[in-house]
C-alpha cells in the first residue's frame, strides 16, 4: 500500500496509497483507484486508492467513534493543543520533502511551496493550537434570584471537508486545524488531481498520536466520495472550496439529508479595478500575477480586469 515519488535532486519518498481510515492506510472496498499526474510532463504520477461510498461509511463510522469516546467532550484542550502542536513539528522537520512532493504533484515551485503554503499551514496550526483553551461560553445577566443562564460553546460533531487542487496542504490545514480544535473530527476529500500530500501529512498525524478516527483521508472523485460524503446522514458539518456549480450540488445534497451545516467558499477572485492614472503595464503585470496564483481552478471563476480607460483592452 504504498508507491515511491521520485523528487527533484535525485530524492525518493515513499509514499502510503491507500485510504486513510481510523489510524490505518487500507484499499478501497472494491479496490477502485485513480491515477493523479505529473503536472510538469502529464505522465502518470501515482495510482492510489479511490474512496467508494462504503469506504465513506466507514471513515464516518471511525470518526464518530472516535468523537465520542476519545476526542470532542471527551478530550481536554491541552491534549489537542499538544498533539496539534506536535504535528507542526513533525512538518516543519519535513519541510523539504513535503515542499518537493508538493511541487511534483500540484506544479508550483519548490520554494513557493516552502516558503508560502508549508510555513503559512505551519502557523495556521500553531494558532488554532494556541485557541485550544480559550474557547469559552459566557454568563448572561439575569434578574436577581429567578434564574441563571450561561453559554457554553461545544464540538458540533463530524465534519466533512472537500478542498480544491491549487493549495493542498494550505487547504487541508485551514480546513482540518480549526476544526481539530474545537474538538471535532474529520473525514477529508483531497482533490483527485493533488491527493499525495495529504497522505503524507496523515502519516505524519499518525506518528502524532492522534487517536484513531480523529482525521480520517478518503481520496477519490467528486461524483462518487464528494457526494458520498455530501449526503451521508452522519456527518453534521461541511466545508468545500470549488467551484459555484459543485457547491450548489453538495448544498442541495445536504439540504436532502440531514440538514447538515454547510460553509462554501466559491465562485470567482481577484477582481481588478483600474484607474485613469495608473502604469497600465505594471497594473497587467500585476493582474497576470493574480491569475497565476488564483484562476484556473474549478473554484476559480475568473479572475475579471474592469478598465475605465477605452483605448486599453
Amino acid at each position: 500500500m504504498s508507491t515511491t515519488i521520485q523528487l527533484y535532486g535525485g530524492r525518493k519518498i515513499d509514499i502510503k496509497t491507500g485510504l486513510f481510515i481510523n489510524n490505518e492506510f487500507r484499499p478501497s472496498a472494491n479496490g477502485s483507484v485513480l491515477t493523479t499526474p505529473n503536472p510538469a510532463t502529464g505522465e502518470n504520477l501515482a495510482t492510489i486508492s479511490a474512496a467508494t461510498v462504503e469506504d465513506v461509511n466507514a471513515a464516518v463510522t471511525a470518526a464518530r467513534t472516535a468523537f465520542e469516546t476519545t476526542w470532542g467532550k471527551k478530550s481536554t484542550p491541552s491534549q489537542r493543543c499538544s498533539l496539534i502542536n506536535k504535528w507542526a513539528d513533525l512538518i516543519e522537520a519535513n519541510i523539504d520533502s513535503l515542499a518537493e512532493l508538493e511541487s511534483v504533484d500540484n506544479g508550483k515551485p519548490v520554494w513557493m511551496a516552502r516558503d508560502v503554503d508549508i510555513k503559512d499551514s505551519i502557523g495556521c496550526l500553531r494558532y488554532y493550537a494556541g485557541l485550544a483553551d480559550k474557547i469559552e461560553g459566557r454568563t448572561i445577566e439575569q434578574e436577581d434570584g429567578i434564574k441563571i443562564a450561561f453559554t457554553r460553546a461545544e464540538p458540533i460533531g463530524v465534519c466533512g471537508q472537500i478542498i480544491p487542487w491549487n493549495y493542498p496542504i494550505q487547504m487541508f490545514m485551514w480546513k482540518v486545524a480549526p476544526a481539530l480544535t474545537a474538538g471535532n473530527t474529520v473525514v477529508i476529500k483531497p482533490a483527485e488531481q493533488t491527493p499525495l500530500s495529504a497522505l503524507r501529512l496523515a502519516e505524519l498525524a499518525l506518528e502524532a498520536e492522534f487517536p484513531p478516527g480523529v482525521l480520517n483521508v478518503v481520496n477519490g472523485t467528486g461524483a462518487i466520495t464528494g457526494d458520498a460524503i455530501s449526503r451521508h446522514m452522519d456527518i453534521d458539518k461541511i466545508a468545500f472550496t470549488g467551484s459555484t456549480v459543485t457547491g450548489r450540488k453538495i448544498m442541495g445534497a445536504a439540504s436532502k439529508s440531514n440538514l447538515k451545516k454547510v460553509t462554501l467558499e466559491l465562485g470567482g477572485k481577484s477582481p481588478v479595478v483600474v484607474f485613469d492614472s495608473v502604469d497600465i503595464d505594471q497594473t497587467a503585470n500585476w493582474v497576470c500575477m493574480a491569475i497565476l496564483f488564483n484562476h484556473g481552478q474549478d473554484c476559480c471563476a475568473g479572475s475579471r480586469l474592469f478598465c475605465s480607460r477605452d483605448d486599453q483592452g
